[in-house]
């Protein structure tokens, strides 16, 4: 494998931008796996997390950084995602371990989880952002890539399957309580939310810790 300078950032590896061409350009996508989260800045509900390689002769022009798609196109992208991929996997952690061990710790086991449900071992793992799941020796080679989502055609597939599959929780979630709203702000903290949560009081999915500030 070619050498790959990395910036440190709080102790990961955060690919330079040459670095990250260079890479793209040494392993095929089968090689690569790309791993993203969903679902840190809710106030409610679970975080969930995917891990996504991607065979060469897919069709990355339907992917793009999740966030910057309509709903209907993530739709459509994950079940292509998933019928397509060479491996995928989905994880989560749940509500009482995003408050035991912080949005953070309960991001990066999501990931694991996800990783650990994959059937096929990757060359290289890319994980968007500046944080690492895991550190170098236990598993393939690791680097976080900022602004992955947008970057890297695995990296986007994993963001787009972490997403669709969290908003179906929150969509499911929302039958058991309808009067927080959930399949319209799948738990973030929009101004329909927060007064749901005055009126109403936190959801049984509330998690701990968070702050209702007054939103008239």
């Amino acid at each position: 494998m070619t050498h790959v300078n990395s910036t440190a950032v709080d102790g990961n590896r955060v690919l330079r931008a040459a670095d990250l061409e260079m890479i793209l350009g040494e392993f095929s996508m089968q090689e690569i796996c790309g791993m993203d989260e969903a679902g840190r800045g809710p106030l409610a509900g679970p975080v969930s997390a995917a891990a996504v390689i991607l065979p060469a002769d897919f069709e990355i022009g339907m992917l793009d950084d999740s966030k910057a798609m309509s709903p209907s196109a993530r739709e459509k992208a994950y079940g292509a995602i998933i019928n397509g991929a060479a491996d995928w996997a989905i994880g989560f952690s749940t509500v009482g371990e995003i408050g035991s061990m912080n949005i953070l710790g309960a991001s990066l086991l999501a990931m694991r989880r996800a990783f650990a449900c994959l059937s096929l071992r990757p060359k290289l793992v890319l994980v968007d952002g500046n944080q690492l799941p895991w550190r170098e020796g236990d598993f393939p080679p690791m680097n976080a890539v900022v602004k992955g989502d947008s970057l890297v055609p695995s990296i986007m597939a994993a963001s787009i399957l972490a997403k669709v599959a969290r908003d179906r929780v929150m969509d499911r979630l929302d039958v058991i309580e309808p009067e927080c709203g959930f399949a319209r702000h799948k738990g973030y903290p929009t101004l329909a939310h927060r007064r749901a949560i005055k009126k109403t009081g936190p959801s049984l999915w509330a998690r701990p810790g968070f702050r209702l500030h007054d939103e008239g």
